[in-house]
């Protein structure tokens, strides 16, 4: 024993911190009487522009009044090429938010109504890009995006340049020849865009201005006799979403023993359903919910992971899930790093609680 006095860091730095204010501050001296940090609100600042030199337009797939990863990507890459002259225009195919077009790089924001025509869905597009005259319109190269980009590019006779790569002000490159090949060339005025290859916005938010809405697509029946005629679009019902192509995926894990709670709550969220290995194995979930390396891999917007540790090859199966939401007792899982948004609680706990609040807001 030295005699000396043993100081508590944690009582040191609550006697030393300042009330107040958006950042810890400490007085060293321990003298804080009188002393309070005002809280400023930041104020967030909006890139406006009126009258660009020119016009980039990304026409993009809404998603439930959003923008996915896919989606923010495509209007990053005309922002991108709009450069600080240009302005960037988001036609949505289906409702986009003002806010959510602007943080991803939108100036101006207008919507199309009833995409399930592909015939008329082009001649539309292209009374809206008209206005405009844009020096390039970015399309996804999707089943939708793909044909729909196509179709614009046959009507206008704009070149086009499908399943770009790699792209910058300059160029884009594109493989050919089976892909043993890359083909190097100016940027076209339509151009289509695989995932993943080029990087959201990340700068200072845009306006997003919303503007008029274009007229919806002709019905099917003002169409000349003898053509195709489609049918209403229904949604599938909750679940019954193939696992390798759910938006929304809600597993089990070893953590989880209430499985009846854990099936409500799918239905009540209207999730696909998933489950981890072990799960599989031991027969509480069918071999086709397996999520992992050797299982499903996943392509969804959220997956909630319900008493799953994370092995890596379960982890495999998330490679492209945008946001991962972990719930979990034991704070160092592997799951937790990968995810989000972290609850560290037994999923036990968590689903009913989660149950009621759905059904409190009649889900």
């Amino acid at each position: 024993m030295t005699g000396r006095i043993r100081r508590d860091p944690r009582a040191e730095r609550s006697r030393c911190l300042v009330p107040g204010g958006e950042r810890p501050r400490l007085a060293r001296d321990g003298n804080v009487a009188g002393m309070v940090v005002s809280r400023r609100p930041r104020e967030a600042t909006v890139r406006r522009i009126e009258t660009p030199a020119f016009w980039v337009a990304a026409v993009v797939e809404a998603v439930d009044g959003g923008l996915d990863r896919w989606g923010r990507q495509l209007v990053g890459a005309a922002r991108m090429l709009a450069g600080t002259d240009g302005g960037v225009v988001l036609i949505g195919l289906g409702d986009v938010a003002g806010n959510a077009a602007g943080e991803a790089g939108a100036d101006r924001v207008l919507t199309v109504g009833g995409t399930d025509d592909p015939e008329a869905v082009p001649g539309v597009l292209m009374d809206l890009l008209g206005p405009f005259a844009p020096r390039h319109v970015l399309f996804a190269e999707s089943r939708v995006g793909g044909d729909f980009a196509r179709r614009v590019a046959a009507r206008s006779g704009w070149p086009i340049q499908p399943g770009v790569e790699a792209l910058n002000v300059r160029q884009g490159i594109r493989p050919c020849r089976g892909g043993r090949y890359e083909r190097v060339a100016a940027v076209a005025r339509v151009v289509t865009l695989p995932c993943d290859r080029v990087a959201p916005y990340a700068g200072e938010a845009r306006e997003g201005r919303m503007l008029e809405a274009g007229p919806p697509p002709a019905s099917p029946s003002a169409r000349p006799v003898g053509g195709v005629v489609l049918g209403p679009v229904a949604r599938a019902p909750a679940g019954a979403v193939p696992l390798s192509e759910a938006p929304f995926v809600v597993s089990a894990g070893q953590g989880v023993t209430d499985f009846e709670t854990f099936h409500a709550l799918a239905r009540a969220l209207g999730a696909t359903e998933g489950a981890s290995r072990v799960v599989c194995d031991a027969g509480l979930m069918p071999r086709a919910a397996q999520v992992g390396a050797s299982g499903t891999v996943l392509d969804a917007r959220c997956y909630l992971a319900f008493g799953i540790a994370g092995a890596p090859q379960h982890l495999q199966g998330l490679g492209k899930v945008e946001h991962v939401v972990a719930v979990n007792t034991d704070l160092h899982a592997a799951i937790i790093a990968r995810a989000g948004l972290s609850i560290v609680a037994d999923a036990q706990a968590v689903m009913p609680a989660l149950l009621a609040l759905l059904r409190e807001e009649g889900a």
